[in-house]
């Protein structure tokens, strides 16, 4: 790719984001998982190209870490264009913008994570952008004040967000894709394991990559951290080898227990149990009471518990189903339905 602005979030500024790049696929037949949507992007490829026209523009949404930017790199591969990468925070004014749009060619890539976050300034300049390919700009103030507009080439945005709902009904409707990523099963989280270990040249039996998939939370983010975190234990006390003792010596380390759950997730069902009573409590309360932000409650916690079935969201707040009694090894008191859900990672 011959181009990359990013300006992105603290999360991808870390020392291990060089790491995490190496990890990601570079075509869409080497990206494990989601089926239906790679099908789908397959064939938005290959039309586009026997048209000889950019892609239409996607939006992709779902939990992080499930490859909404892996799947934008690639389709900017696959289309054999350059990719610009931004996020919603990151484009404060209308003119940020404009510097972004005037730099792009045709066919280009305008990649913008957290979509959901640009303001409403930003957003105006945006939609005659990807519906008509121009940019309207006012120049100068007061009465001398007059209106510019500059044709743009043809080009793509693709757009990621973790809360759908945020987005405006206007900004949402002008982007003719639009994809949900799921969790991954444990079956494809431990393919992934194998992939990433491979190209991390780190030496791994079936069972060692399998009890790290299915602590990875349905998450190919996670299972990639905890295959590194393992990595680091298998050189230090197993000379370099990961199986299953190794992978479980390893997490039960780094606190992660066999369903996933680390120190944060537990403190979350122990609060609603031990200190409400099982709920239903409010998010904010659950949020002060561990001293968290209950935005990432809800965003990174709360997903995989409910998919468990520890949860259960209620108009009155969130409880803790009998499911969660049994994991956390506490006394059920009370009645619920919960506990005859099945899991999405039942193994």
């Amino acid at each position: 790719m011959e181009s990359q602005e990013r300006a992105i979030s603290g999360e991808r500024q870390g020392g291990e984001v060089p790491v995490e790049l190496s990890l990601r696929p570079q075509r869409l037949a080497e990206y494990i998982g989601q089926a239906r949507i790679k099908e789908n992007l397959s064939i938005l490829i290959e039309a586009a190209r026997q048209r000889g026209e950019p892609l239409d523009h996607v939006l992709l949404y779902g939990p992080p870490g499930l490859g909404k930017t892996t799947l934008a790199m690639i389709l900017a591969k696959e289309m054999d264009v350059s990719i610009k990468t931004t996020a919603g925070p990151a484009i404060e004014r209308a003119g940020d913008l404009a510097a972004l749009l005037t730099n792009l060619r045709q066919g280009d890539i305008l990649f913008i994570d957290e979509v959901h976050r640009l303001g409403r300034a930003v957003e105006e300049i945006l939609y005659p952008a990807m519906e008509d390919f121009v940019l309207d700009l006012i120049i100068g103030k007061g009465p001398a004040a007059r209106s510019v507009r500059l044709k743009l080439p043809r080009f793509t945005v693709i757009g990621a967000t973790t809360r759908l709902a945020m987005m405006t009904s206007p900004l949402r409707d002008r982007f003719g894709i639009v994809h949900r990523l799921e969790f991954y099963d444990a079956e494809t989280l431990q393919d992934i394991v194998t992939r990433s270990a491979a190209v991390m040249n780190v030496e791994i039996d079936e069972e060692g990559a399998r009890e790290i998939a299915r602590r990875g939370r349905g998450t190919p983010r996670i299972a990639n951290r905890l295959l590194r975190r393992v990595r680091d234990y298998a050189q230090v006390r197993a000379a370099g080898h990961i199986n299953r003792d190794v992978a479980c010596e390893a997490l039960v380390l780094l606190d992660i227990d066999e369903l996933g759950l680390d120190e944060i997730d537990r403190r979350v069902l122990e609060t609603i149990i031990t200190k409400f009573s099982g709920g239903p409590v409010g998010l904010e309360t659950i949020a002060a009471s561990i001293s968290e932000e209950a935005d990432t409650i809800m965003d990174v916690y709360e997903p995989y518990l409910l998919q468990l079935g520890f949860l259960d969201r209620t108009p009155r707040g969130r409880t803790a189903t009998r499911r969660a009694y049994q994991h956390l090894g506490l006394a059920y008191s009370g009645s619920d339905d919960s506990n005859n859900q099945s899991s999405l990672f039942d193994l």
